[in-house]
């Protein structure tokens, strides 16, 4: 009896250290994950402010008082309108997509996208995205993952139709040799979509051949996650029917860039204002600053002096103006969402975050139960 105690004692010790183990382990990663993202959101941030500053010189800011004056209000009317509405659309395209699991309405759909777009704006690392899924969870029966992997869906749909459109600029547009960081960053775009559009397929039509090949870490315990998700969402009509509106929504961006071109008394053509808009969402790809500040306002100015031979100062001042016209209405109708809401971006961001960490945790006990069974 006394040796089985002892057995009993020394297993529940061994138990104890191994957890007292993972959970230092747990904390240890926990801390370096966050040093990693504050240098990240540092190295960011200060890349975005270089380029706001290299866009800007030279611009002479103080007639951007005299262009406002100028600015021509009916196109501006038409560009924070249309710049505000497009949204809508992919509120239907998120309806489409879920359609096979869950008949969400669309201004539940509406009401997440806009906060998470508010979200994308005021925030660093895109966390809208995650913001808006979990919004949509509490409002809904679908689970956290399942809004998590339509979102993720979109974007490869997105970037896809983003790929094909690139090369149509690239294709027809004479893009100056200045301007070759342009061309490989559509060729790294192209090579990323392509491999996320192979996984995603894989996944959904060889669930089980994917299930057999990825197994042990956590990045394949996380992919299993997403095989799951995927076949509750289907690969139905659906599917296909929400990749095809993809394009609409892609294609609706254009108008606003037009219209500022018009407002401001830009005599470029619609080809130009589809070119701008393509090279400014490929941007948005890369990581900086909330609210694309730096980045867009560089790619602006770059582009419209080196393709378009729009003249410098007045490429730079525009760079503001459009930026403006496309980030305003987000702002404004994120805002009215929220407080549609009742609820402060704030807790939202932490509800959000915490679940989302929560579901973490409970994929890595389902698993680690799996392998002790």
């Amino acid at each position: 009896m006394e040796q089985s105690g002892g057995g009993s004692a020394g297993a529940r010790g061994q138990i104890l250290l191994v957890n007292a183990s993972r959970y230092h382990g747990y904390l240890i990663e926990k801390a370096s994950s966050s040093v990693r993202r504050k240098a990240v959101l540092v190295i960011v941030n200060a890349l975005s402010i270089a380029s706001l500053y290299w866009a800007l010189r030279g611009s002479h800011l103080s007639e951007l008082r005299d262009d406002v004056a100028t600015l021509g209000w009916w196109w501006v009317g038409a560009a924070l309108l249309t710049g505000a509405a497009f949204y809508l659309w992919q509120a239907i395209r998120w309806q489409t997509l879920l359609r096979p699991v869950e008949r969400i309405g669309f201004w539940e759909a509406a009401r997440a996208i806009y906060v998470g777009l508010f979200a994308n704006e005021v925030l660093p690392f895109r966390a809208g995205e995650v913001l808006r899924c979990y919004l949509l969870s509490t409002r809904t029966t679908l689970p956290l993952s399942v809004t998590i992997t339509s979102a993720l869906l979109e974007r490869v749909f997105d970037g896809m139709w983003l790929c094909l459109s690139m090369y149509l600029v690239l294709h027809f547009v004479r893009i100056p040799h200045s301007l070759r960081f342009l061309v490989d960053g559509g060729y790294v775009l192209a090579l990323t979509v392509l491999a996320a559009a192979l996984l995603l397929s894989f996944a959904l039509f060889r669930r089980h051949h994917a299930r057999a090949v990825l197994t042990g870490g956590l990045w394949q315990r996380q992919f299993h996650v997403l095989i799951d998700d995927l076949e509750i969402i289907g690969h139905s009509r659906y599917l296909l029917l929400s990749f095809l509106q993809s394009l609409p929504f892609l294609l609706l961006g254009v108008i606003p860039t037009y219209a500022a071109f018009r407002a401001y008394g830009f005599d470029l053509p619609w080809s130009a204002a589809f070119a701008l808009t393509i090279i400014l969402r490929m941007g948005a790809v890369v990581p900086q600053a909330p609210g694309n500040l730096g980045l867009f306002q560089f790619l602006a100015r770059v582009c419209l002096v080196r393709i378009f031979n729009v003249v410098p100062d007045e490429a730079a001042r525009f760079s503001l103006v459009l930026w403006a016209l496309v980030t305003l209405p987000l702002l404004a109708g994120g805002a009215i969402a929220l407080a549609v809401t009742g609820l402060k971006l704030g807790d939202l961001h932490a509800a959000a975050h915490g679940e989302k960490n929560e579901l973490t945790r409970s994929r890595d006990r389902r698993q680690e139960t799996g392998e002790r069974k």
